[in-house]
């Protein structure tokens, strides 16, 4: 898609079609030809142009769904709680928005940076700005 664009960019416009055209063909066959497991997304945190980004839990959801997502990341989304829990390196601050943000987080990393991985049921968001400064 990007060479698409840069393909277009590049021609200003004259005979863009015909390229795109062509290239979707081309497109169509390679994607055919990749396994899947080649287009995974990358793991742990990823850089992009506009920087790192973060997963964290968004201010103003109701407790008991916060609490929810909290406790199915610690469970079946089988992200490492130990250091939220009491006497944890992360255990300060002692709140419900800062231990789901680390537990949201963690599984958003684990999970490849994927909007999807940072959902929790609408109680968690993606950040451009480091929540630990």
């Amino acid at each position: 898609m990007w060479v698409l664009v840069l393909q277009c960019l590049l021609l200003m416009g004259m005979g863009c079609h015909l390229v795109s055209t062509i290239g979707a063909a081309v497109q169509e066959k390679a994607d055919g030809a990749i396994p899947d497991t080649t287009l995974s997304p990358p793991e742990g945190n990823t850089t992009f142009l506009d920087g790192t980004t973060w997963c964290v839990a968004l201010p103003g959801v109701s407790q008991a769904d916060l609490q929810n997502a909290l406790d199915w990341a610690c469970g079946l989304g089988m992200v490492d709680c130990k250091p939220i829990q009491k006497g944890g390196a992360c255990y300060e601050p002692d709140t419900l928005v800062s231990h789901a943000s680390y537990a949201f987080n963690n599984y958003y990393q684990q999970n490849g940076n994927s909007d999807i991985a940072c959902n929790f049921g609408g109680t968690a968001g993606v950040a451009k700005k480091n929540p630990n400064l």
